[in-house]
């Protein structure tokens, strides 16, 4: 038995009305790499049940103590019944692109069966018209509850799942060893367990006190010695004043109270999701263009060119900036999977006010360093230890009271894999990570990195966003104007206020109802063709 930690339980007491916090993967496979140049769905069977040992992940399950007196524990099964958690589906027709979007974000709309560990695999076929995939290709949609994973923990999940070879695996025996189960603990076995876990909570909020006392008292040393106490003041005095939702103020490196957008509320029991793939080869012309920014700086001045393009084409663009919630993985070099969520969580602005792309750029930069110099003083661990002495609901009031108060957006990008991996033989072609719509954070963003493309898979409401397809258009779109704005600002074509954060009117952005008539798919990274403006989608 293992008893959740206080952000593994925080993210299973979240898990409520419409807002299901599952997190999830699709990979695109070509079987051509296979022996037969075909894969059975027997033999992506026999692969999973091969290498479900590589997590404890795939044979935990939960077990609640009465009255919620406690967090719960995971209890791992001996043995799992893989078909019923690997299931086999088919894309109706026309078995395009927007077949297989409308067919993941239903399977992602869907709860899991807290009953069971918590995961589920669809094996799905009939991808017969999506453009640059090759023929005879299947897809994988896994998932998982957040509770038991965070993004690297997912990651390393991914290479646990695959092969570095086409060979590799394929004659691999099931994990046939004596599977020791873990025996249901009784009432009181469980509320006697309370009494240690309670004692264990208060002596880790003691240790906090002092610790963030601590940690304080430098900071505020720090800033004293460096001379920024000041402009840290004027900062926080601004973010007081602040007491509208949409002050018409924008131009700030650091977040205060958000404007509130169609993102800002609860959402349905409907998803939507697209994605497009992004060349790291142009993320590093980039980089050569524009000095000292990282690859999460450009991912991030893309989302915002994204989101201000959508929003000004609704007619809603605020003045201010909107704010992301990013993620912060806490794990350092240990990436085991087993060990639950080691997460901590920032707020930084998306700059969706800049409408020039190097000037977004650049401000976004500014913006994230100075967020990444106060987690970093206050510690990057801080809101996971905070969680871990608080109860459930005290948690959760904690982040909706503050971080997301602060945010409009949910932005998050994870390093993967820079070679090929393979399933059952299959080369995996694309990777999607697929995340979490919460209530008020209604449009989430992912970033994932495979074998040299940066997917960029976004989840958001279906009342939020109804063309979910104009959406990846305008994240082309915001991608490629930052692409040639960095080789303009290369050649000293910028204009000197670019650097500045001036605000500027932004290109229109291209309507996609010519777009819609092309067929979909991924025939390079970026070539997911738009759907016409306003059209819903499952």
């Amino acid at each position: 038995m293992k008893q959740l930690s206080g952000m593994d339980n925080l993210f299973l007491a979240m898990d409520q009305g419409h807002q299901h916090l599952h997190v999830a993967g699709l990979g695109i496979y070509d079987p051509s790499t296979a022996p037969g140049g075909k894969v059975r769905f027997k033999s992506i069977l026999n692969f999973f049940v091969s290498r479900l040992h590589a997590s404890k992940v795939f044979r935990r399950r939960l077990v609640c103590v009465p009255q919620d007196l406690d967090r719960p524990y995971w209890v791992e099964d001996g043995e799992i019944d893989v078909e019923y958690h690997v299931r086999h589906i088919a894309l109706p027709q026309p078995g395009d692109w927007r077949q297989l979007m409308i067919q993941i974000a239903r399977l992602h709309s869907r709860p899991l069966d807290m009953t069971k560990p918590l995961w589920e695999a669809y094996i799905i076929e009939g991808l017969d018209n999506i453009s640059g995939i090759p023929p005879g290709s299947f897809a994988v949609y896994t998932k998982f509850h957040h509770a038991a994973v965070d993004g690297e923990a997912g990651a390393v999940i991914i290479r646990a799942l695959h092969a570095l070879s086409p060979d590799e695996g394929l004659e691999e025996a099931p994990d046939t060893s004596v599977k020791i189960a873990d025996r249901d603990p009784n009432a009181l076995e469980l509320y006697a367990r309370t009494v240690g876990s309670r004692a264990r909570q208060a002596a880790d909020a003691s240790r906090l006190m002092l610790l963030l006392g601590s940690r304080i008292a430098t900071f505020g040393k720090d800033l004293l010695a460096s001379g920024r106490a000041a402009e840290l003041a004027r900062d926080v005095l601004a973010r007081l004043r602040e007491t509208k939702p949409e002050p018409g103020e924008g131009g700030k490196d650091t977040p205060g109270r958000k404007p509130i957008t169609r993102f800002d509320h609860p959402v349905s029991a409907h998803r939507v999701v697209d994605a497009v793939g992004l060349p790291l080869a142009e993320c590093r012309k980039i980089r050569q263009h524009v000095p000292d920014v990282t690859i999460n700086d450009i991912f991030m001045a893309a989302c915002g060119g994204a989101v201000r393009a959508y929003l000004e084409d609704k007619g809603e663009l605020p003045k201010k900036t909107l704010n992301a919630m990013m993620p912060m993985t806490t794990r350092g070099d240990v990436k085991d999977a087993d060990a639950g969520n080691q997460i901590g969580m920032t707020t930084m602005p998306l700059r969706t006010d800049v409408a020039d792309p190097i000037g977004r750029l650049l401000a976004v930069r500014r913006g994230s360093g100075k967020s990444k110099a106060l987690t970093a003083a206050l510690g990057k661990d801080l809101p996971a230890r905070l969680i871990q002495v608080l109860p459930a609901m005290a948690s959760k009031l904690l982040i909706k009271q503050g971080i997301v108060a602060l945010s409009n957006v949910t932005v998050s990008n994870v390093r993967g894999p820079d070679i090929p991996l393979y399933m059952a033989g299959a080369r995996l072609v694309l990777y999607l990570p697929i995340s979490i719509a919460f209530d008020n954070l209604g449009l989430n963003i992912t970033g994932f990195s495979y074998n040299g493309t940066l997917w960029v898979c976004f989840v958001s409401c279906r009342k939020m966003m109804p063309d979910p397809a104009f959406f990846a258009e305008c994240l082309r779109r915001s991608f490629d104007e930052l692409v040639q704005a960095a080789v303009g600002h290369g050649a000293g074509k910028s204009p000197p206020e670019r650097a500045k954060g001036k605000r500027a009117t932004s290109p229109p952005v291209r309507k996609p109802a010519a777009a819609a008539k092309r067929r979909a798919g991924p025939s390079r990274p970026r070539a997911k063709p738009a759907a016409p403006k306003g059209r819903k989608q499952a």
